[in-house]
């Protein structure tokens, strides 16, 4: 596993062994970033469940201007750690380690809203997916978000997500092998 482009190209990342965290491919995360491309620089991006933080990474490599990340898996969380040690990214991030929920709060109080938001919880785990993603689609979650912001959750290629929660909506899915990315965004927003 690597960063694909940016300031920290080609630079490899760790993951914890065994498969309780299962990183993005590099494969899915290039695809990903080349679409996402022309809103990266200058943006606010979370990477909520991040695992390793292979995608918050790219987004930095790529000109983010700041990543917040949510971990509490212990493994996972050492290996993003490490990732951001090993690659001397010691500014533009906030590292959450209670979690999803700890990081919703913490965003509710920033005076900018989020641009991007990607999550990955585990595959068998429709609960977060519900959770997050209503919540990201409620009036208070829609605070959050800019009015141009994009929803991405990664999941299984045999899963489908809803088509809306509450003002997301399901515009582009994104399959590769066992993966999918859904997006989502308000009805106006699209990927041009």
């Amino acid at each position: 596993m690597r960063v694909i482009a940016g300031t920290y190209r080609s630079r490899l990342l760790q993951a914890p062994r065994g498969t309780s965290t299962r990183p993005t491919s590099d494969r899915l995360r290039e695809t990903l970033f080349n679409i996402l491309q022309p809103r990266i620089e200058g943006s606010r991006f979370v990477d909520l469940y991040a695992g390793t933080g292979a995608v918050g990474i790219e987004a930095l490599s790529r000109g983010a201007s700041h990543v917040w990340f949510a971990e509490n898996a212990v493994p996972a969380l050492a290996s993003l750690r490490d990732n951001l040690k090993s690659l001397k990214i010691t500014r533009d991030f906030t590292l959450e380690d209670r979690g999803t929920g700890a990081m919703l709060q913490l965003l509710s109080k920033l005076p900018a809203p989020i641009d991007l938001i990607f999550l990955d919880p585990p595959y068998e785990s429709d609960s977060e997916y519900e959770s997050t993603l209503s919540f990201l689609g409620s009036t208070r979650g829609r605070q959050l978000l800019t009015p141009t912001a994009i929803v991405m959750a990664e999941h299984s290629s045999k899963a489908k997500l809803s088509a809306r929660y509450g003002a997301l909506e399901h515009y582009r899915l994104l399959k590769q092998g066992d993966a999918a990315i859904s997006f989502y965004a308000s009805p106006e927003v699209t990927d041009d």
